[in-house]
């Protein structure tokens, strides 16, 4: 613990100020750690491993329900911004993905278990923190930060809506994974985007004839029936693969499997299309289809799947799922610290806010748990500057949108420089400083700690 938060939790401790978060997912952590490591007494209920959502399966916190991927790790990506802001306000779930790194190019990626293990260990362990396992089926009355995310139980979600009013619905889905010694590896070759970081993904490449077999075969797959849900809007950055190809022949191969920057060795050129795998564990034992998140039917997954040049023998240890998920009119009900609107003490975090991603959910957590620690402090709300990517997030939530949506970090939110720059990459390094040297500036002026900077000096 930093000193000066050792000297904030012997003055919390006198007035044993004590606060409630409901979700033990990567929102409800960052937020329950943000306060405990101030000082607060910080009950986290979570009620796994009595109940589990349609999606859910490990009785561990901070659970990787979608892809292993935390997207790019580079300054000069709104990914890589993000996670270094994050880093720098001492993000417990960025600490526990380094520790759980596998092989992933550029990108950031994790072993499941050993991302979950970790924050779990570190949360149970922590002394300012207890764990209530079982559904809290109404909203605190005290202070608290709800962060159950997209798939939050009936029995809240009905709480939240007669508290919020409207919610919107929409449906995620996630990708296949394969067992690694069912891949024919004489099919596939190993290789990063450019060249880019470690040759980390296997790349299934197909020809034009390849191609246009597969892309028939899964726009007539049979999808699963989705009765259990209400209402089907696709998010658009969690599109099936089978709904993305029926938009066109080339839809996909201009969307998850194109072939740009990659190069076939053993023809010299470049695939007319290509299928990247992503390794899923540590071991290297598991791979997922990157952007196959589907809602086909098993049975046709196999058969259609199949038909990827290097897969025709795979076995498939998680086959793609589809499930609902419920999030705010949050411009309606929440202000830019995720902070409710009509009841002082109450903040909500997660997806169920709108923003859209893991690192996303996880960086509102954090906001939201110093909104609240600043509110029961009798401080003014610390919102970072829209020139940062997390204060950018945290604005889009809270602007008024007739058609509010999801959203994921992106550079399109971020203001331009005044000066432009030609080069994307050169001028996506200098926005990255920039929003680095306005968070910094920020931290400072409202007495809010900063850990030292891992890219100090890059442009790119």
């Amino acid at each position: 613990m930093w000193p000066e938060r050792r000297r904030k939790s012997r003055l919390l401790r006198q007035k044993t100020m004590k606060v409630k978060v409901v979700g033990a997912g990567l929102a409800g952590c960052e937020a329950a750690w943000r306060l405990a490591e101030e000082g607060f007494e910080v009950e986290l209920c979570e009620m796994k491993p009595q109940q589990f959502s349609p999606a859910h399966r490990s009785p561990s916190f901070a659970e990787l329900v979608c892809s292993n991927s935390l997207k790019a790790n580079r300054l000069s990506s709104a990914a890589g911004l993000l996670k270094e802001e994050m880093r720098r306000l001492g993000s417990l779930t960025l600490e526990a993905a380094r520790h759980a790194a596998v092989g992933a190019g550029g990108a950031l990626a994790v072993d499941r278990g050993l991302f979950s293990e970790y924050v779990t260990q570190k949360i149970r362990s922590h002394p300012q923190i207890q764990v209530q396992e079982g559904e809290q089926q109404e909203i605190p009355s005290g202070p608290a930060i709800v962060a159950t995310g997209p798939l939050t139980s009936d029995a809240l979600a009905a709480g939240i809506v007669r508290l919020c009013g409207d919610t919107l619905s929409f449906y995620d889905a996630a990708a296949p994974i394969v067992a690694a010694d069912s891949i024919d590896t004489e099919r596939v070759f190993a290789a990063a985007r450019y060249d880019r970081g470690e040759p980390d993904y296997l790349n299934c490449p197909m020809n034009r004839a390849e191609y246009e077999a597969f892309h028939a075969a899964l726009v007539e797959a049979e999808t699963a029936k989705l009765h259990a849900f209400d209402r089907p809007v696709v998010y658009e950055g969690c599109m099936p693969i089978e709904i993305l190809a029926r938009r066109g022949l080339d839809s996909i191969r201009f969307g998850p499997l194109k072939p740009v920057g990659l190069r076939d060795p053993r023809t010299g050129h470049r695939p007319w299309a290509v299928v990247q795998l992503r390794r899923e564990n540590a071991l290297g034992t598991m791979y997922n289809l990157v952007g196959f998140q589907t809602n086909l039917k098993f049975l046709e997954q196999k058969r259609v799947f199949s038909m990827i040049p290097g897969l025709q023998d795979a076995r498939f240890l998680r086959y793609g799922v589809m499930h609902r998920n419920t999030f705010l009119n949050a411009p309606k009900v929440l202000d830019a610290s995720f902070a409710f609107k009509g009841r002082p003490g109450l903040f909500f975090a997660g997806q169920m806010t709108g923003v859209e991603g893991y690192m996303e959910s996880a960086m509102s957590g954090i906001w939201a748990g110093i909104g609240l620690s600043r509110q029961l402090r009798g401080l003014p709300p610390a919102i970072p500057p829209q020139d940062t990517m997390s204060g950018a997030l945290c604005r889009y939530v809270a602007e008024p949108n007739p058609d509010f949506q999801p959203m994921g970090c992106n550079m399109g939110l971020l203001p331009p420089l005044k000066e432009p720059i030609r080069d994307k990459q050169a001028r996506y390094g200098r926005i990255a400083q920039r929003a680095l040297a306005s968070l910094s500036a920020f931290l400072k002026q409202r007495g809010l700690e900063e850990r030292p900077g891992e890219f100090p000096n890059e442009e790119d």
